[in-house]
């Protein structure tokens, strides 16, 4: 998988290729340019960012490694945002509406426009939204480009959830904080600012600085402006490539606001995410350069998010139409006439029995003839609850396996796990079964009937811990 960040003039790539010990194989490369890639929200020429992305791409490594499915993060700025509350009283299966209605309420384009996500953080029975949307037309820019380069964006990530995926877990469910976020370049720094729900505002904080004592005075004069709006700035973290020699007690107490360097949270909370990534030559990687794109392989790791997802309330429509359409206008007709058939042959064998016949019959018995045996289907030992299910993702789309574990789950299923598949290229869905399960198999087909017409059925290992295993291909809608 490719990570790649676009900015304005910079772009950072991390390649990531899994190992046969489930480890991360690393290969990484960042280039600034003097011209623009970016104006604002989209490309400013198709041809220049493809040339510029080819050129970053193939000096990664001379290790290459074959892959084309990219995670593209995007600024902040490239996004339309909100964040609203929802209420309590609000049904799970009425949230996409209600936000679908916000959209459409506080944005000046219309959500039909847009490809478009949301991230919920559930807080001591508060739920907060936060809506990111992407202008179509733009991404059809974004997509023409990389498709230049044989290139295929599988999932858009903006590099504010990035940066939330990193400090995410040193956040207490008890103790509300607001955080300011600040990546510390040569020259210039930027930032944005957070709370325990994720980004405040879509306002980018950037300032630009001569000297690196610089940094000092300007934070703080962002921090007494950001507190003059009633935002007590509770801790500050510090990320980028000058934030390296930064110490931390001596710079908490020239801005006079608790200080965590990005640098001293890795290692303490996500030390499982580097331990699994191999670097060349034993080098060691570069978090506080690649953050956004550390921070994105986290967040597809753990988050259930994709701008480039089907569209589930259009989805639900031509099910319902299709449900509407099942009985076409000849198998009504032959219906009919099959009933009438009957209704006419009943009444005359009922009324003619009490006619006299002339001609005399021999009364006989009728042998009867055996009937065919039904076909057998085993009849399931088990509940659904107690399956053990994993659903791994080999269509290269983004979310597909906790999509099918929401649909599995409201169908009664019980323990499923998801994940990845050892690569991305299934076109058709797999389903492995142990012998002891196999009734599972008709079960899940016809529970997954509307989504799926057809699967490649093969016995799962009885040594395995799951009953049935799942490999989702691109057939999957």
């Amino acid at each position: 998988m490719i990570y790649l960040y676009l900015s304005t003039n910079i772009i950072k790539v991390l390649q990531l290729k899994k190992t046969l010990l489930k480890q991360e194989e690393v290969v990484f490369f960042e280039k600034s340019y003097e011209t623009n890639l970016l104006e604002k929200d989209k490309p400013v020429n198709i041809d220049l960012l493809a040339s510029a992305i080819k050129e970053v791409i193939s000096n990664l490594n001379q290790k290459k490694i074959n892959d084309n499915q990219v995670i593209l993060i995007l600024p902040q700025e490239t996004f339309y945002f909100f964040r609203t509350e929802i209420p309590s009283d609000i049904a799970p299966t009425a949230i996409h509406s209600f936000i679908n209605d916000k959209a459409s309420a506080v944005l000046p384009i219309m959500p039909e426009e847009l490809i478009f996500d949301y991230y919920i953080k559930d807080n001591n029975n508060q739920k907060i939204v936060n809506f990111f949307g992407l202008k179509k037309e733009n991404f059809s820019l974004f997509q023409q480009a990389f498709s230049l380069i044989d290139l295929k964006i599988v999932n858009i990530i903006p590099e504010t959830l990035t940066y939330y995926k990193l400090f995410e877990k040193t956040l207490r469910t008890d103790k509300k904080e607001n955080i300011l976020y600040i990546n510390l370049e040569k020259n210039y720094f930027y930032g944005y600012l957070y709370d325990n729900f994720g980004l405040i505002n879509s306002e980018k904080i950037f300032q630009r600085t001569e000297k690196e004592d610089e940094y000092v005075i300007n934070i703080k004069k962002i921090i007494s402006q950001i507190e003059e709006n009633k935002i007590k700035i509770n801790r500050l973290i510090l990320s980028g490539s000058q934030s390296e020699n930064i110490r931390q007690d001596t710079f908490t107490k020239d801005v006079g606001v608790w200080t965590n360097p990005l640098k001293r949270i890795v290692p303490n909370f996500y030390d499982n995410y580097i331990k699994m990534l191999i670097v060349d030559k034993d080098k060691i990687f570069p978090v506080l350069v690649y953050d956004s794109c550390f921070g994105g392989f986290i967040f597809e790791k753990e988050e259930k998010f994709s701008l480039l997802k089907n569209n589930y309330l259009k989805f639900e429509k031509k099910s319902l139409n299709f449900e509407k359409s099942k009985l076409p206008k000849k198998e009504i007709l032959l219906f009919l006439s099959s009933f009438i058939i009957s209704f006419v042959l009943f009444y005359l064998l009922t009324n003619l029995s009490h006619i006299k016949s002339p001609i005399s019959f021999v009364k006989t018995t009728p042998t009867p003839s055996p009937s065919p045996l039904p076909s057998l289907t085993p009849t399931p030992t088990f509940k659904k609850e107690d399956l053990k299910i994993q659903v791994l993702n080999g269509s290269g789309i983004a979310g597909k396996a906790s999509e099918m574990k929401n649909i599995l789950k409201k169908k009664g299923y019980g323990e499923i796990i998801t994940g990845n598949a050892d690569n991305f290229d299934y076109k058709i869905t797999e389903i492995q079964v142990k012998k002891d399960k196999i009734a599972a198999s008709n079960m899940i087909k016809d529970d997954l009937k509307d989504y799926l017409s057809t699967f490649k059925e093969t016995i799962l290992d009885d040594q395995k811990t799951p009953d049935v295993i799942i490999i989702i291909g691109t057939d999957f809608k």
